[in-house]
C-alpha cells in the first residue's frame, strides 16, 4: 500500500483518562475486533493490567478504516501508559509515530503527566490532537478545560475536539483529525533498509521478536538482518502486523508497523532503540533511536529457594527484553544468599516486575528495602556510584555523599496549596515557582530528594488534596546532602538488607521506629537477642527480644532445692552456649519494615 494512506499514531495522557477505552471504540468503528471478542480494555493483554486498570506496556494494533472520501486508510495505534513509571514506554512509542491524541479528561482537566507527555511529543516533533474525553460526565467543565488545553498546547478552540469513549461521541471526528491532521510517513521504500525497535518479546519457539516501525527500505523473510548494536547476523523467517494476534505478511515497507522473526535465542542481541538494516541493503548509519532511561530506585531480589537462582536470572532476562528500563546484575547478601541488584523506574515499577516474576515464572522472591542510587566523593576525590547501603566506603573515607534531586511537577486545585508546599517542605522540598493554567488549577515546581518521594509521597499527596492532585518528576542533578548510613544490627551482626542511608536529621527517629518495629517481627528464640540501630559506628538505638523459657524444673516436686538449682545451671549454661553460635532467620515481613517507618 501506498504510504500516503499510512497513519502512525498513539494516544498519550495522564492515567485514567481513558486511553485504553478510547482504543476500544476505534478498534470496535473499525471492525478490528469483533462484537463477540469485544471486551473493556481489549489491547491490556496481562492479568495485572486488568486487575489493576492501568496499562503497562505500550500496545501496537493495525486497523483498516475506510473514509468518508471512499479511500480505506491504514492506521497504526500505539496504546500508552499513564502512570509516571512507565513514560519510558511513551517515549519509546513516541519514536514510532507521526501524530498523537492528547486525551484530557474533561472532570479532571489537564495534569501532570498530561504535561509532561505533551512535552515528550513537541521533542519528537509529533501532530498533536487535543481531545476532551468524558464530556458527558455531570462533573465536566468543557471550558476550563478547553482553556487549559490551549494554554498547554497553543491551539485554537475550533481544534479540541469533545468526545466520550464510552458512549462513541466524537468518534468520527477523531477519525476525521486523524486522516487529515498527522501526516503520511515518507516513502522511503527505495532507501538503504533501516527499522527502529520501539519494543521486543520472547517466545519459547521462535526466540525474541523485535517490534519494529520501518523508516527507510524492506524488510523480508529470506533476508539477512545486521544490528547496529552488534555485528550477529540472523536470517529473517517471518515478517508481519499486529492485529489482535500477530498476522504474518510477505514484507514490512518504509511507514509500516510490525514485528520480525530471525530465531534470536540470544536475548542481549536486541536492544530497544537499536536499529535492524539486512545484509544486501546495509545501511551505513543508525536511526537517531531514543535516549535510554536510567533506573533511580534499586532493590535486591532474592530467590526463597536457593535452587531456583538460574531459574530467576533467565526470568529477568525475559522481562528485560519486554522492559528495557529494568536493569539488574548479581549481588551476595550474608542474610540472603545469593540474588539480583535490580534497577527500576519507581515502586510501582518495581511492584509489577515483582509480581509478574511471581506469576508469570512461578517464583518465590524475597525483596530488600528500595534504595535510591548515591554518588560518593572519597578523600582521595574519586567518585563511586552507590546502590545500595552495603556498598557504602568506610565512614573515614567518604568527604561527601551526593543525592539524587528530581524537578517534582504537582498540579492541584488552588484550596490545597498549603498543605502540598507543608508536605513538600516535610520532605525537604526547596520551591521554585507556581504558574496558573487556569484561575482554579495551579502547577507548583519543586526540587525534592528523590529518597523522600520513593515510598509515601504520592499517597500522602492524594490524600491530603483528596485525590484532585496530580504528580510527575524527572531526574534534575545529584546535589551534597548531609547523609549518613543507618545500620540494623541482630544479635549483633549487621543485617545489610535492613540497612539504609537517610538525613541525619531523621536516623534517631528511624533507628528507634526500625528497632520497636523488628521487635514485633521477628520471632522469639531460646535465647535472648538484641536489636540494635548503628550511627556510623555509634549504637543510637537498642530493644531486646526476649528468650523464650521453658520450665526444667516442671517435673521436680518436693525433694531438695540444689536439684533445681542443678537444673537451672545446666539451662543456664546451654543459653549461653546458644547464643554465642545461634541464628537469628530474618522474615520477609521485617525486610520490609523500612517501608513501614513514617520518616515525617
Amino acid at each position: 500500500m501506498n504510504t500516503i494512506h499510512i497513519r502512525n499514531f498513539c494516544i498519550i495522557a495522564h492515567i485514567d483518562h481513558g486511553k485504553s477505552t478510547l482504543a476500544d471504540r476505534l478498534l470496535e468503528e473499525t471492525n478490528t475486533v469483533s462484537k463477540k471478542k469485544m471486551k473493556a480494555q481489549v489491547l491490556d493483554s496481562m492479568d495485572l493490567e486488568r486487575e489493576r486498570g492501568i496499562t503497562i506496556k505500550s500496545h501496537p494494533i493495525r486497523m483498516e478504516y475506510k473514509h468518508s472520501d471512499g479511500v480505506t486508510y491504514i492506521l497504526n495505534l500505539i496504546d500508552t501508559p499513564g502512570h509516571v513509571d512507565f513514560s519510558y514506554e511513551v517515549s519509546r512509542s513516541l519514536a514510532a509515530c507521526e501524530g498523537a491524541l492528547l486525551l484530557v479528561d474533561a472532570a479532571q482537566g489537564v495534569e501532570a503527566q498530561t504535561v509532561s507527555n505533551t512535552y515528550l511529543a513537541i521533542e519528537n516533533d509529533l501532530t498533536l490532537i487535543p481531545i476532551i474525553n468524558k464530556v458527558d460526565l455531570p462533573s465536566a467543565m468543557v471550558d476550563d478545560v478547553k482553556i487549559q488545553m490551549m494554554e498547554l498546547i497553543g491551539c485554537d478552540e475550533n481544534e479540541i475536539i469533545e468526545a466520550s469513549s464510552k458512549s462513541g461521541i466524537g468518534i468520527s471526528e477523531i477519525f476525521d483529525a486523524i486522516i487529515n491532521r498527522i501526516d503520511p510517513p515518507k516513502d522511503n521504500s527505495g532507501e538503504k533498509t533501516r527499522a527502529l525497535i520501539f519494543d521486543s518479546m520472547y517466545d519459547n519457539y521462535r526466540g525474541a521478536i523485535p517490534y519494529v516501525r520501518v523508516f527507510d527500505g524492506v524488510i523480508k523473510p529470506g533476508m539477512t538482518a545486521k544490528f547496529f548494536a552488534h555485528d550477529k547476523e540472523y536470517e529473517i523467517t517471518e515478517t508481519g502486523h499486529f492485529v489482535l494476534d500477530k498476522i504474518k505478511t510477505n514484507e514490512l515497507r518504509a511507514g509500516d508497523v510490525g514485528y520480525v522473526v530471525a530465531s534470536i535465542r540470544d536475548m542481549g542481541h536486541i536492544e530497544p532503540g537499536d536499529t535492524i538494516t539486512v545484509k544486501d541493503n546495509k545501511a551505513e548509519e543508525r536511526l537517531p533511536g531514543y535516549k535510554k532511561i536510567k533506573p533511580m530506585v534499586f532493590s535486591g531480589l532474592y530467590p526463597a529457594d536457593a535452587d531456583d537462582y538460574d531459574q530467576l536470572r533467565q526470568a529477568l532476562e525475559k522481562l528485560q527484553l519486554n522492559d528495557a528500563s529494568l536493569e539488574f546484575s548479581p549481588e551476595t547478601s550474608e542474610a540472603l544468599g545469593f540474588g539480583f541488584r535490580c534497577g527500576f523506574l519507581g515502586l510501582l515499577h518495581m511492584e509489577i516486575i515483582q509480581e509478574r516474576l511471581e506469576r508469570e515464572f512461578n517464583l518465590g522472591l524475597v525483596t530488600t528495602t528500595p534504595n535510591v542510587i548515591y554518588q560518593v566523593i572519597l578523600r582521595s576525590g574519586e567518585k563511586v556510584q552507590v546502590d545500595t547501603p552495603a556498598k557504602l566506603p568506610p565512614f573515614g573515607d567518604i568527604e561527601s555523599i551526593l543525592e539524587p534531586i528530581v524537578a517534582a511537577e504537582i498540579l492541584t486545585p488552588k484550596k490545597y496549596i498549603g498543605a502540598i508546599m507543608t508536605l513538600c517542605q516535610k520532605k525537604r522540598g526547596v520551591y521554585k515557582t507556581t504558574q496558573y493554567l487556569s484561575p482554579e488549577k495551579a502547577q507548583l515546581i519543586y526540587d525534592l530528594p528523590l529518597g523522600e518521594i520513593i515510598f509515601d509521597f504520592y499517597d500522602k499527596l492524594k490524600s491530603i488534596s483528596s485525590g484532585y492532585a496530580s504528580f510527575d518528576y524527572e531526574f534534575k542533578e545529584f546535589e551534597k546532602g548531609t547523609l549518613q548510613k543507618l545500620d540494623i544490627l541482630i544479635h549483633s551482626e549487621s543485617v545489610d538488607a535492613l540497612s539504609t542511608i537517610c538525613h541525619s536529621d531523621d536516623a534517631y527517629h528511624r533507628g528507634v521506629a526500625l528497632c520497636s518495629k523488628l521487635k514485633e517481627l521477628i520471632p522469639r528464640q531460646m535465647f535472648e537477642v538484641a536489636i540494635q540501630a548503628a550511627l556510623n559506628n555509634r549504637i543510637i538505638a537498642r530493644t531486646t527480644i526476649r528468650a523464650i523459657k521453658k520450665n526444667v524444673t516442671a517435673k521436680c516436686y518436693g525433694g531438695d532445692i540444689s536439684r533445681k538449682r542443678k537444673l537451672w545451671e545446666k539451662q543456664k549454661k546451654g543459653k549461653k552456649r546458644m547464643k554465642m553460635i545461634g541464628k537469628v532467620e530474618v522474615p520477609q515481613e521485617a525486610l520490609l519494615a523500612v517501608l513501614q517507618i513514617d520518616s515525617d
